[in-house]
């Protein structure tokens, strides 16, 4: 049986690196401009492989040409594609990246991901991300056990649904309208989480179940592109739970991995393998202290 489906969104990505954002009728040179493969869940799906998980991935895409270079790309990766659905009445859902290396932000134009008509079944763990949940929750749910990434808020959410969640902490405030990051994560546990699990970029990401707290640092790295390291960590994440990791040691192997993947300008071809992953793990920087004071600081927010 193949571990992981990841469900949801799969895109191409034209991606344009520039040192500032052109103004109204004006014109800016790009230092680089790329094509990639890209969408929250496959990307995770291509994390997850790359780290030697099985996995396969369902989505929509168009019986067009994008339709085929994104399919293609990912079945390279040695993804399963056999849930994916090809439809003529739509067009492959395309994003626009600008990457502007002046301020370290980037700018996202993208065309929306049609909502997958089916759920495949069978898995051990599925990971959604929002046009995933939007199917997830049009079957009832699943009998696998499911992660989400609510990095960009995901509405009518309902976590009895949910097994791993995962939002960044911002989201996770926001949602539970609280300034403390525990709290808000044991009101996610409450509401039928059975695990949360946090990210907040350079400063890193914690988890909390019933009885564990566990914080990790991000890994020092000058980043070329941060484009898709959350999609990255996700999959990461999932990938270590897969492989029996304690979640302490899951998430720093997450935290890892995603910063790995930001050397590259696109979301996937700086991804690692498990092999990279586990020779850089011993530089990840070690904490002491109480954990929940120390995600409080840590995190810049208090309780």
């Amino acid at each position: 049986m193949t571990a992981v489906l990841c469900l949801g969104s799969l895109l191409l990505d034209t991606i344009a690196v520039v040192d500032r954002l052109p103004g109204d009728d004006e014109r800016v040179e790009a230092e680089h401009v790329v094509l990639a493969g890209g969408g929250n869940a496959s990307t995770s799906a291509v994390t997850i492989a790359r780290l030697g998980v099985d996995v396969d991935f369902a989505g929509v895409i168009g019986d067009d040409d994008m339709g085929r270079l994104a399919l293609s790309g990912l079945a390279a990766e040695g993804v399963g594609v056999s849930g994916v659905e090809i439809r003529d009445d739509i067009e492959t859902s395309h994003s626009v990246v600008i990457v502007n290396t002046g301020r370290a932000a980037r700018t996202i134009i993208t065309r929306p991901t049609t909502i997958p008509t089916a759920v495949p079944t069978g898995y051990e763990w599925m990971h959604v991300d929002k046009v995933g949940y939007q199917a997830l929750r049009a079957a009832g749910g699943s009998e696998s056990r499911v992660s989400i990434d609510d990095g960009n808020p995901v509405a009518d959410l309902d976590l009895n649904l949910i097994d791993l969640y995962v939002p960044t902490t911002q989201v996770l405030l926001d949602r539970y309208g609280v300034g403390d990051p525990i709290e808000a994560a044991r009101r996610a546990l409450a509401d039928g989480a059975r695990t949360v699990v946090a990210t907040d970029g350079s400063r890193g990401s914690f988890a909390v179940t019933l009885d564990t707290i566990a914080y990790a640092p991000a890994l020092p790295i000058v980043p070329l592109s941060s484009l898709g390291a959350g999609d990255v960590f996700h999959g990461a994440l999932l990938a270590a739970v897969v492989l029996g990791k304690e979640l302490p040691d899951a998430i720093r192997f997450a935290n890892v991995t995603a910063a790995l993947s930001c050397r590259a300008i696109d979301g996937r071809s700086g991804i690692p393998d498990r092999q990279e992953v586990e020779d850089v793990l011993g530089e990840l920087p070690t904490t002491t202290g109480q954990t929940p004071a120390l995600i409080r600081e840590l995190l810049g927010r208090t309780a």
